[in-house]
């Protein structure tokens, strides 16, 4: 019989795994166990001791191990380096707000399939997907060490492509959303994808009512495949298509990333483009440079980008100048790798002091 990790349930799957187990208490033992991040349930209202000790028989309450942090020596962001039960390890960044909050980028997986020529990640290929509960405690494990700092945002852009583990990563959301879980705004939790239509409909179907965030990079799918290659099976017009159907559904703007790329991605047909594939939708566009220690990619200078956000605003595009924090300890977008194969940290990490 596989155990159930509590941690990664809902007060409705909960009581749904466990027969007898009222939903009220369950959401009392969801409250106990990730809202208050406690690793036992005594005195749980309600719960009887024959329900706890099954729960106890059945139930797991894992903790991840934090093998290292680091922390940047050029801004307030954290990296973690987490490690499974299997021994595979992942990374999180912890990352400051403008206010005393903190957001947390989480991975979904143990590298990733899609091999997108600007992201780390892509090139250790596919491992595993995480589970639920993996990246709920990503999450807790990142509020647990700033308690003076609340976590009230989470996004799903860190190692993986979180729509090729969609049920998990879902089920996670739900985890961090719920009232009696984390507590976080489903308009605070981002998931990213590199565009895998299929999933994306069914985003739109099932009325998710996070936000979804497509990294795009290029407005037209020759260019763009060349930079993520799934773009061969789902090309710019159907992607743009579906995020024009998920802003009408959900009633908000749709939502872009774009990894500026010097002389690649910057000149103005991009920009006409984009308000030809969005003419009529609300955009907002996050303009994020790219990260290459390797130099296979170069950023745009000041004036290239500046250009560009004209450009942007020429045709009336909304756009905001993301920063990518943590560059110097492989923090920021695109460099998570876990600098690890096959469960083992390739190197240490400098500890936070």
């Amino acid at each position: 019989m596989s155990l159930i990790h509590l941690r990664g349930q809902t007060p409705e799957t909960l009581a749904a795994a466990f027969s007898g187990l009222s939903l009220p208490v369950a959401r009392r033992v969801v409250h106990r166990l990730v809202g208050q991040d406690r690793n036992d349930l005594d005195g749980v209202p309600g719960l009887s001791k024959l329900r706890a000790a099954e729960l106890g028989e059945r139930g797991r309450l894992d903790r991840l191990e934090i093998l290292d942090r680091r922390r940047s020596d050029l801004d307030p962001f954290v990296k973690y380096l987490f490690r499974g039960a299997d021994g595979r390890v992942f990374e999180a960044v912890r990352i400051p707000l403008e206010k005393p909050r903190f957001s947390v980028c989480l991975s979904s997986q143990v590298g990733c399939a899609l091999a997108c020529g600007f992201c780390e990640t892509g090139r250790l290929g596919f491992l595993r997907n995480l589970e639920p509960w993996e990246m709920v405690e990503q999450a807790l494990s990142v509020r647990r060490e700033s308690p003076e700092r609340p976590t009230t945002g989470v996004v799903f852009q860190g190692q993986g492509e979180p729509l090729q583990n969609y049920d998990h990563v879902m089920q996670a959301a739900r985890v961090l959303r719920d009232p009696c879980g984390a507590r976080i705004g489903s308009d605070r939790i981002t998931i990213s994808t590199v565009g895998l239509l299929p999933q994306i409909e069914r985003y739109i179907e099932e009325r998710q009512p996070y936000r979804l965030i497509l990294s795009l990079s290029s407005a037209f799918s020759e260019k763009r495949e060349r930079l993520i290659p799934i773009t061969a099976r789902y090309g710019v017009d159907a992607l743009a298509a579906a995020m024009r159907r998920l802003a009408a559904a959900q009633g908000g703007p749709v939502h872009l990333a774009w990894v500026l790329i010097a002389g690649y991605n910057t000149g103005p047909e991009e920009a006409a483009e984009l308000a030809r594939l969005f003419r009529g939708v609300r955009l907002r566009i996050s303009v994020i440079d790219v990260n290459d220690p390797e130099g296979r990619f170069l950023r745009a200078d000041d004036a290239e980008r500046g250009r560009f956000l004209e450009a942007l605003s020429a045709n009336g595009l909304g756009f905001v100048r993301r920063y990518s924090g943590g560059p110097d300890i492989d923090a920021a977008c695109g460099l998570l790798a876990s600098r690890a194969r096959g469960g083992t940290a390739h190197a240490p990490l400098t500890p936070v002091p």
